[in-house]
């Protein structure tokens, strides 16, 4: 049976599960899920085995909120001996398709980091196995698919393969970035996965460079506008709390102490609205979709705090509350959002309008 297998934050596979099943549905795809709980692992069984790499080339990643990578399966899971497990795995692949690059992978848990030693040793004489088998391109080529080899244990891996214009460019959808000493918190990585997420470094230049203004709404004491003053942007932070002396001395921010909710500016110059308020994610929705059709700001990226249940059914409120917001004013836009590495109980949002609001409207 062909699966796709899908990669969460631990604990969120019930909302993972869910999300697939649902987007599959409104594609006429149809399956039933397998829960590795607490591991981060979903599997969708497809009741069509070409389903799977169909919906992989219909259904972008991007979309897909508490997915951080995705896998079609190739095999079984296939035992491991405990001598020649190269050869095992060579073998149980074969050599009908060739592929541009090999991912190691495991669950992202603790017995999960414990196998990373074990990956790393055999990453090397497998790949020399693959290229030998023309199972594996030589180094260089970045246009075919992936080749995941995903290890449950030392015994016991499963083999797939993903679209390289619709995955991950992180193994397991993970993108290890160093936490910075000058940031206040650490929460300032939440703001540095969002922006390497959202916005394609090919437009860096123009949407995200020095010069530009921001608002740091709910920003004390600084983990958020670290990561806007690190690139060289004019910042208001605005919070009743008190803001890192560090970032003060940068003389690029000006401090507001009042309530997010409250502050509005008193010039159309602001391109970025960040925010990390710990407030009910409806709230925070209205408030980011007011700003964007207030001409407030020109993108924002923000979280939405998560409830203890029915996390999937409450992001799709909030996002709805947004696009119906869009669309009463009748302008284009942008929306997505994603359970980043970084987040734990919310998602990050990001939104721009596309379209001018109608010149009555300004």
């Amino acid at each position: 049976m062909t699966s796709i297998v899908l990669y969460c934050r631990p604990g969120f596979e019930k909302e993972c599960g869910a999300e697939i099943q649902e987007k599959a549905s409104w594609n006429e795809m149809y399956g039933y899920l397998e829960l590795l709980k607490n591991q981060g692992i979903v599997f969708f069984h497809l009741q069509e085995s070409e389903h799977g790499e169909a919906l992989m080339r219909k259904l972008p990643l991007k979309r897909l909120v508490f997915t951080r990578q995705w896998f079609v399966t190739l095999t079984e899971k296939i035992t491991l001996p405990d001598y020649n497990r190269v050869e095992a795995i060579t073998e149980a692949l074969g050599n009908q398709c060739q592929y541009a690059d090999l991912r190691m992978e495991m669950p992202d848990t603790n017995d999960g980091k414990a196998l990373s030693k074990f990956c790393r040793k055999l990453a090397v004489p497998l790949r020399q196995a693959l290229r030998k088998e023309k199972s594996l391109s030589e180094k260089g080529d970045k246009d075919g698919a992936i080749l995941h080899a995903l290890f449950l244990s030392g015994q016991e891996v499963i083999l797939g393969f993903s679209l390289h214009e619709n995955n991950s460019p992180h193994v397991m959808g993970i993108p290890r970035l160093r936490f910075p000493n000058q940031s206040p918190s650490r929460s300032t990585l939440k703001l540095d996965e969002a922006f390497l997420f959202f916005i394609p470094k090919s437009e860096w230049g123009h949407r995200l460079t020095s010069g530009m203004n921001a608002v740091d709404l709910g920003s004390a004491p600084g983990g958020w506008t670290y990561q806007l003053v690190r690139r060289g942007m004019m910042v208001t932070a605005v919070d009743n709390g008190p803001m890192a002396e560090s970032l003060m001395q940068t003389g690029q921010v000006k401090h507001k102490m009042m309530d997010g909710f409250k502050y509005i500016p008193m010039k159309q110059n602001v391109y970025w609205l960040v925010c990390d308020m710990i407030e009910k994610p409806t709230r925070v929705a209205k408030l980011m979709a007011d700003w964007l059709l207030n001409g407030y700001c020109k993108e924002a990226i923000f979280n939405l705090k998560l409830p203890m249940k029915g996390r999937y059914q409450q992001v799709n409120k909030d996002l709805q509350l947004m696009k119906d917001e869009f669309l009463k004013h009748n302008v284009k836009y942008e929306l997505y959002a994603k359970h980043l590495y970084y987040d734990r109980e919310e998602v990050t949002v990001h939104a721009r309008l596309l379209s001018p609001l109608p010149q009555k409207e300004l």
